[in-house]
Order: structure tokens, then C-alpha cells, then sequence
């Protein structure tokens, strides 16, 4: 595999694991909930999360253009996607909108309330939820 199909395939997962908005997730990390969960690096008390770390920088990433990237931005995109999968498959049962799993992951851009987020220049995320998604044979490649 080339760097440019890697980076390719790790854009598409980063953009599949984060299905909240820029402007969304600057407003949710400004929140006492996303503010008081995740893990703390050691020797931080008090401090900032690794969580809410990250957010920040997830808007910086979903913010720039995608040949503005930098290899270690790719290297975050790929810890958010390894950290949402991982969270993901531990989902709690029962109601999880009010918990700390739920406000750890929206800390990591992923709302697991919420649908994913359309691939970049299909249809919006709304008006797949009025019309539905079509059906698999008129998608285009790779969707």
C-alpha cells in the first residue's frame, strides 16, 4: 500500500469515526460534562484530559484542507480512529445518553447518538435522513 492510498484510507476512517461538526464539538468541550471525564496524564491534577485535548485538535484537523495535512496529523486521525472503535465495541447497556462513556467518546468527536456522517460530496446528512440512503447499486465507488 502506497502513503497516499494510507492516507487516503486513514481520511475516510478519521471522517467515518467523527461524525460531529467543528463548530458542534467546539461547543460540547466548552461543557462541564466534556470538561469533567476522560484520563488525565500523569502529574496533570486538574488538568486537561487527553480526551478534551484531542477534540481541540480534531477541529483543527476537520478545519483544514486535506493536502494541508501533516504526517502527524494523519498519525492523530488514526489514534482517534483506533480509540473510537475500541470505545465503541465497549458500549455500556441500557440508556447511554447521559454517560460517562457517551461524553468520553463526544470528547473524540463521536456522538454515538448520532448517525455517521455522509462521505464528503454525497448527499447531507439530513436529506439522507428524509429521502433514506439510496440504495447500494446507485452509490458511487467506495461509499
Amino acid at each position: 500500500m502506497s502513503r497516499s492510498d494510507e492516507g487516503r484510507d486513514t481520511y475516510r476512517e478519521f471522517t467515518e469515526a467523527v461524525n460531529m461538526k467543528p463548530g458542534e464539538l467546539r461547543n460540547w468541550l466548552e461543557s462541564d460534562q466534556s470538561k469533567h471525564v476522560g484520563w488525565r496524564k500523569k502529574g496533570t491534577r486538574g488538568g486537561e484530559s487527553v480526551g478534551h485535548e484531542s477534540g481541540r485538535r480534531i477541529i483543527e484537523l476537520l478545519r483544514r484542507k486535506r493536502e494541508q495535512l501533516s504526517e502527524g496529523d494523519y498519525k492523530h486521525m488514526r489514534k482517534v480512529v483506533g480509540y473510537v472503535r475500541r470505545h465503541m465495541a465497549q458500549r455500556p447497556s441500557g440508556d447511554v445518553r447521559e454517560t460517562r462513556w457517551r461524553y468520553s467518546l463526544m470528547n473524540w468527536g463521536h456522538d454515538p447518538l448520532k448517525a455517521p456522517l455522509p462521505p464528503p460530496g454525497g448527499p447531507s446528512r439530513r436529506a439522507l435522513e428524509r429521502r433514506g440512503a439510496p440504495p447500494k447499486a446507485r452509490r458511487g465507488p467506495g461509499r
